[in-house]
This record gives C-alpha cells, structure tokens and sequence, in this order.
C-alpha cells in the first residue's frame, strides 16, 4: 500500500511552510532516517528525514512551493516491493497544493484612474481585488465587529474560538481582569450563556471599510517606479505576532541611565588576560552585551515575581532564567535562547551567543533554540541608536532594549563629571507586573550592571 509524506510540523506553532529543496527525486530509493527534503519555516530552514523505507514513486508538491500546511501529503513513497507505477497512481489523496509564491503584478497605469482616491476610502468598503501571492489578510467578517463602535478587550485565544463558533465577540461577557474576555467566556458563550442583547431591532452590527487592497496601494505609485517583492514566511509571522502584541499586550515602559565605566574597565582586563589556544586566538571576547544577558538573568533571579508568563487561566513562574536575544538576519530577525544565564560565566555566555547568531544567520537553529524564553534583550547599541521601545513578543513579559554606551557629563557631589553612560529601557507586560513590579527589576539590573564584579558572587 502506497506510504503518503506529509509536510511535518517542526514546531508546535508552525502551521505552513516553504517547501525549500528535494534532496530526493521520482524513483529515488530512501531508507529509514534519510534526508528526503528541506523545509523553510519562519525561523529556520530544517531538514526532513524519512520514517519508512521504500521507493520515491510521486513528488505531488514540487520545491519552491510556499505555504503548504501542516500534514498535506508531500509525496507519495512505494513500499519494498510494490509496484512504483500503481503506488505514484493510487496515492496521495489531499487537497491540492498551493502554487509556488510569484511577485505580485503591478497595476496597470490605464486602470489606476479606477481605484477610488485615499480620501474616500475611509467612507466606503474598497471594491476587492483580485488576490496575489503576497495579498492582505482578509477584513474581519461582520460577526467579529464591536456592536457599538468600541474597542473589545479579548485574548487572542478567545476571539480565534469566537471566530470558529461564529459567535460575534463584543456580545461575549468578560469575566477576566477589567473585564477582559477570555477562553471560557466564549465556552459560556457557546452554551447560550453570558450573551449580552443583540443590537437594538435585531440590526446587524455596523460594519466598518477595511483598508485599501494591495491593488490600490499599487495604483498610487508609478509602476516603473519600484519592485514587488512577496513576504516571506518570516517577515509575515513577524508581522502577525507583534501585530497581535500591540493589540493585546497592554505594555509599559521604564527607562534609566547605566553608569557602566566600572564595567568597561573590567571587560577591558579580561578580555586582555583571557588565555589563547596553540594558534594564538583568545578563548574568549566578552562584549557589553554578555555582560546585559548576565545582569537581567541574574536581576530575573533577585525580582523573581517579574520573572513570570501571563495566560489566561494561570501566571507561570519560572524557575530559571531563560533571555533569548534579538539577532538581525537577512530576511528579519530571530531570538535564539541563553538557557539558564544566571548560571552561567559570562565568558561561557559570550561563547554560546555566538554560535547561536551564527547559526541563527545560516537558519539552522532548532525550536528549542529560539522558543520558550521569558524574556529578551534587543541591543541597537552598535548602529548608534541612544534609546529606543521594543514590542514585547508573546508570551515573554519583558523585553529590554539597549542603547549605545557614550561619555556624558554627569554631576557628582555638585561637580561635572564625564562618565560613560549606557541608557535602557524596559518594556513590560502591564497584566502581569505592575509598575512597581518593573521598577524592581529595572533597579536590580542597574545595580548589577553598574557593578560587575556583583554577577560573580
């Protein structure tokens, strides 16, 4: 009987992927543990091995192709013994495979006069375009509208369980903080429960113009004038999460200046006294940033009721400081994982970063590697930036963004000084620390930071 290859999950979030590279071809025999394929997922570009042993008879889905969902069949694998020609032929039942992603057309200058101006476009629905490979997701439907206009608070599980039910979100009773909607809510909703009225006279719920088509948008500049390059799959999931961050995430920041000579002093010593291997090359070169990752997993550690993850039904409190970084590669950015900074040396610390960015630059990190933290350090530092907010990325609580270091005249005991001085900022998620709470994490890492020597005891 035919073996059908699904596209595999490689993450338990994953739900599409890029189809990157057949390593095997029609006829091709594999056996057990074979790489058959690369898989491009938002964060890393994986290998597919072979579970059975068999004959490549079918390649339903060619590479290139972009999107494919989770368990659509692949591929189709003749077992020892059976017939190539009747298994390519009997096998492979499934929906069809998406074509692979071509640019989006320009629209044609003829029918740009036929779009409706920008100032118009708030006051009636644009009319559809027809879809492109890098095509906007759809507008809400009617039922997922407020009834009257206002925001609805609602956690992102809640409004995707809405949405299946059908049931219209702002008519569902919240009964989390501040009368937040969350999951059960919308079970009590199922059930016929906790339902306010519908709009006065049974009238359907306003519905509100979605923004202008990808064809609009096209219209309004030459089309000689620039090139249509499709979203990969990174860039999309980027855009989806922090989207979605912004919207749910009620966010605060905190910020303060780092006096850190002590620290560029003491960087400055090691990284001069670090021991070299038979080539001559150090065992190690310490950066400010090894020295941040240490401080906030060691200021986690101190405040650990900041050291938390907000859900719905329960706050998780870690044991461990887990700080995933922001590495910037060609196509994004991903946040590979410092497993248990506070206890780690700095040196060790430094020695891992670089090989996860390296990693992380080639997409070849594992899941494991970039999910799961509870919090992050993003450091503009090296392009000069002074200070700057960073979104927090679900479900980590805090996110600390890092400026560069500068000399500034600072007073001390009424007189100007020059210190170089290094500014952060904090941001944190509001439902599970208040601002007291952050306050003590952001004064623990100052602390730290400004007194290395403090990370070793």
């Amino acid at each position: 009987m035919p073996i059908n290859i699904l596209m595999p999950a490689l993450s338990p979030t994953m739900e599409k992927g890029n189809l990157a590279k057949w390593l095997k071809k029609e006829g091709d025999k594999v056996s057990s543990g074979d790489v058959i394929a690369e898989i491009e997922t938002d964060k890393a570009t994986m290998e597919v091995e072979a579970v059975d042993e068999g004959t490549i008879a079918k390649i339903l889905v060619p590479e290139g192709t972009a999107d494919v969902p989770v368990n659509q069949v692949i591929a189709v694998l003749a077992a020892d013994g059976e017939d190539v020609k009747a298994a390519a032929s009997g096998g492979g039942a499934s929906a069809p495979a998406p074509k692979p992603a071509e640019a989006p057309k320009a629209a044609e200058p003829a029918k740009a006069a036929e779009a409706p101006k920008p100032a118009a476009a708030a006051s009636a629905p644009a009319p559809a375009a027809k879809p492109t490979a890098s095509a906007a997701p759809a507008a809400p439907q009617p039922a997922q509208a407020p009834s009257n206009g206002a925001r609805t608070f609602a956690s992102p599980l809640a409004r995707r369980l809405a949405k299946e039910a059908g049931i219209d979100i702002s008519r569902v009773s919240g009964t989390g903080p501040h009368g937040r909607i969350i999951a059960r809510d919308v079970d009590e909703a199922k059930a016929g429960r906790g339902l306010k009225p519908a709009a006065a006279g049974g009238a359907a719920a306003p519905t509100f113009a979605p923004g202008p088509s990808d064809a609009q948008i096209m219209s309004l500049f030459n089309a000689d004038n620039y090139e249509a390059v499709p979203h990969d799959q990174m860039r999309k999931v980027i855009a989806q999460r922090l989207s979605a961050s912004d919207r749910d995430v009620p966010q605060y920041y905190l910020t303060c200046d780092c006096d850190i000579g002590n620290l560029v002093a003491a960087r400055e010593d090691i990284n001069g006294r670090a021991p070299k291997d038979k080539d001559g090359k150090p065992a190690y070169k310490l950066s400010v940033n090894d020295f941040v990752i240490k401080a906030l997993a060691l200021a986690l550690q101190r405040v650990p009721d900041a050291n938390v993850t907000w859900t719905d039904e329960a706050m998780l409190r870690h044991k461990v400081s887990d700080v995933s970084v922001a590495v910037s590669i060609p196509t994004g950015l991903i946040t590979p994982i410092i497993r248990s900074a506070h206890a780690k040396s700095v040196s060790t610390i430094s020695n891992e970063m670089k090989d996860l960015a390296a990693r992380a630059k080639a997409r070849k990190l594992k899941p494991e590697e970039y999910q799961g933290a509870s919090t992050a350090v993003s450091n503009l530092g090296m392009y000069g930036m002074k200070q700057f907010t960073a979104v927090i990325n679900p479900p980590q609580s805090t996110i600390l963004a890092v400026g560069m270091s500068e000399e500034r005249p600072v007073v001390r005991n009424g007189k100007i000084e020059i210190a170089t001085i290094m500014t952060v900022t904090l941001t944190c998620d509001h439902r599970a620390m208040d601002g007291a709470l952050g306050a003590q994490l952001l004064s623990a890492f100052k602390l730290l930071i400004e007194n290395p020597v403090m990370m070793v005891v």
